[in-house]
């Protein structure tokens, strides 16, 4: 099969389209033909040696994609052969076919097609189980979105949105900010113009917000801190700017923050009951019409490394998919 490879820790750009070859699926696993592969910062960590898991060399990244069930290991029960599927593969899926445990793969919902199905796991996975929880955001709360128009910004929108929660968007072009209201913002704010303490204070009538999804870190992570109202929770979810913020431990003690960091795969891992029921409950928005992946742009597999360096430099909005048999 085609894959991508990587040979040795590095940057995108020192991935190469090769060819690999799969085991058969073992106790407990199943083997998918990928049609559709999301792109993910944990692909970036993981080529680069920095994620928890250090695969053998070659090995293929790709963090969840979908396609059709080809064969099916022992002890499998719940999926057959011919199957629609979509997968958190953890690694393997920018290739043509993958191994995957059965306990990471669902039915992807009538009428969502490939493309929506490869990015829908990992990015409303981990704002769905942040939000609720960890966060416990509850209807009427104010929600306030760094990093809004990015993968797991939107989807940190229409599932704030989906609870009932008032949602404020921050992003860094109006471009980006139209995108956000088009996704249900109620306000948004441009982080580079304008300052973003003010604004929140404003909206919230001097409150602050109840709670901040950081996907981003970086320099605005402070001003966001303290725009949190008394009781505020911060999620910490990644650190796409490539800093890590430190809080003032006095200024959580008076105001009563929580600051709450969220490893949505280790949920994946050790809390499947919790994992899976959140992701019941997306499909179920999702049929609804409340939650609906934007895939900004599609990408052939041997341009994986684009993809990666499109993810990096910050200028894809939504998702960006790799098309494997384009």
């Amino acid at each position: 099969m085609r894959a991508i490879l990587c040979n040795e820790w590095g940057d995108p750009d020192t991935l190469i389209l090769g060819e690999s070859d799969l085991p058969e699926p073992g106790l407990g696993e199943v083997k998918i033909r990928v049609r559709a592969a999301g792109v993910n910062y944990a692909d970036l960590v993981l080529i680069r040696g920095q994620y928890q898991e250090k695969p053998d060399f070659p090995f293929s990244p790709g963090l969840e994609g979908a396609g059709e069930v080809l064969e099916i290991g022992e002890g499998v029960t719940n999926l057959s052969v011919g199957d629609k599927v979509m997968a958190v593969t953890s690694k393997g899926a920018f290739a043509e076919e993958a191994i995957v445990p059965s306990n990471s793969i669902f039915s992807i919902p009538e009428g969502m097609d490939y493309f929506d199905a490869a990015v829908f796991p990992v990015a409303y996975g981990t704002s769905h189980l942040a939000l609720k929880e960890r966060g416990n955001l509850k209807p009427e709360e104010t929600l306030l979105v760094l990093g809004a128009a990015g993968g797991v910004g939107l989807t940190a929108i229409e599932c704030g949105k989906a609870i009932g929660a008032k949602v404020i968007a921050a992003a860094s072009t109006n471009e980006k900010l139209n995108l956000a209201k088009s996704y249900g913002a109620d306000h948004v704010i441009n982080y580079l113009t304008e300052d973003l303490r003010s604004v929140v204070r404003e909206v919230t009538g001097g409150k602050g917000v109840d709670m901040v999804y950081d996907p981003v870190g970086g320099d605005f992570s402070f001003k966001a801190m303290r725009s949190l109202a008394q009781q505020g929770r911060y999620l910490i979810i990644g650190f796409a700017a490539g800093d890590i913020p430190s809080f003032p431990a006095n200024y959580l003690l008076i105001k009563n923050i929580s600051v709450i960091g969220i490893f949505w795969g280790w949920y994946r891992l050790n809390q499947t009951e919790t994992f899976r029921k959140s992701f019941s409950e997306l499909c179920k928005w999702y049929r609804e019409g409340l939650v609906s992946p934007h895939v900004s742009q599609k990408f052939s597999l041997s341009e994986v490394p684009e993809a990666l360096s499109v993810l990096e430099t910050r200028k894809a909005m939504g998702r960006l998919v790799i098309d494997i048999d384009s």
